[in-house]
């Protein structure tokens, strides 16, 4: 297994200078891994602003 960016060093410092001048606000929703299907139907519904995160 690889993994491929098209990301220079130049670009990572620069977003990250960014990140620190501008705070990023995250939107999590967790469900246990057993309420997969509610999870997938809230995302196709728009009921999620953010991600949604299984837990095992």
């Amino acid at each position: 297994m690889a993994s491929v960016a098209n990301l220079t060093r130049a670009d990572a410092t620069a977003f990250l200078a960014f990140a620190q001048a501008h705070p990023l606000q995250l939107h999590v929703r967790t469900y246990p891994l057993a309420e997969a299907n509610d999870a997938l139907a809230d995302l196709r519904a728009g009921r999620i602003e953010g991600a949604a995160v299984l837990l095992p």
